[in-house]
């Protein structure tokens, strides 16, 4: 399995682009700005878009990328997310004023795009991958993911803050990939405990849940640009000399877009 990341960042400027993730071609894992990057060609085979949550870094590119490659298309884009999530979709993005409602356009039973709920726990196949749905706690209704690979489980947080129910359930996972939010540095703590993302004081906490016995590799992502370098060096700085039980420090990495990981 091969995951492109297309965009990672909390923000947007230059070489910024917000939270997508592109799995085997077929899957897109949020459609922020990042999706902007792909052709119409790449565009037109995503089969399935799964949603962390409704909030507009994460969801920029959908109604645009959907728009260029419609007409293209046999059958229709298909929408995973909360049912809150698509009520949101529903109600501010595809309600004929910001956008058209491509639920049912160019016809109600031949429509761009299908909505499909899911909830907390959830298991399914899509273009024969499986993916898992996981709690995330974010100021809308969110979830994270993870998706099989031949060697393991990418596991994704989505946007969150503290999230013992998270760990309760990847810890059971064999995971190839961790890859998790630290949105803020420790000097906007209080506002990462406000908005329910991570600061690189709360990441530490949180990886102090993680199974010593099932060590992976972890990739930072939603950091904000004008941010990212000092919460990659309080990162480094705590996970050198914080007590964690693993044998040596956690192998963390700035995830970047461009990146290609293959599980």
């Amino acid at each position: 399995m091969k995951v492109r990341v297309l965009g990672c960042s909390g923000a947007i400027a230059r070489d910024c682009r917000t939270t997508s993730f592109l799995i085997d071609g077929r899957i897109l894992i949020d459609a922020g700005t990042g999706a902007g990057d792909l052709t119409l060609d790449e565009m037109q085979v995503i089969d399935h878009v799964f949603l962390t949550h409704s909030h507009l870094d994460h969801i920029a590119a959908l109604p645009l990328m959907l728009d260029a490659v419609s007409s293209r298309r046999t059958r229709p884009v298909e929408i995973h997310a909360l049912p809150e999530t698509i009520a949101a979709l529903q109600a501010h993005v595809f309600n004929n004023v910001i956008w058209p409602d491509f639920s049912r356009i160019p016809t109600a039973a031949a429509p761009f795009l299908r909505y499909n709920p899911l909830s907390v726990g959830q298991t399914l196949m899509a273009a024969g991958t499986t993916v898992e749905v996981l709690p995330a706690e974010h100021t809308v209704p969110a979830v994270g993911y993870a998706v099989q690979g031949e060697t393991g489980w990418w596991v994704y947080s989505g946007d969150t803050g503290r999230n013992p129910a998270f760990w309760q359930r990847v810890n059971k996972m064999s995971m190839a990939v961790l890859v998790i939010e630290t949105a803020f540095s420790n000097r906007e703590s209080v506002l990462a405990e406000r908005a329910l993302h991570l600061s690189p004081h709360l990441l530490a906490q949180e990886l102090a849940q993680l199974n010593p016995a099932r060590p992976c590799p972890i990739y930072i992502t939603h950091t904000k640009p004008l941010e990212t370098e000092l919460i990659m060096e309080e990162i480094q700085r705590f996970d050198a000399c914080t007590p964690h039980g693993f044998e040596a420090p956690h192998d963390i990495r700035w995830l970047r877009a461009g990146d290609e990981l293959i599980l």
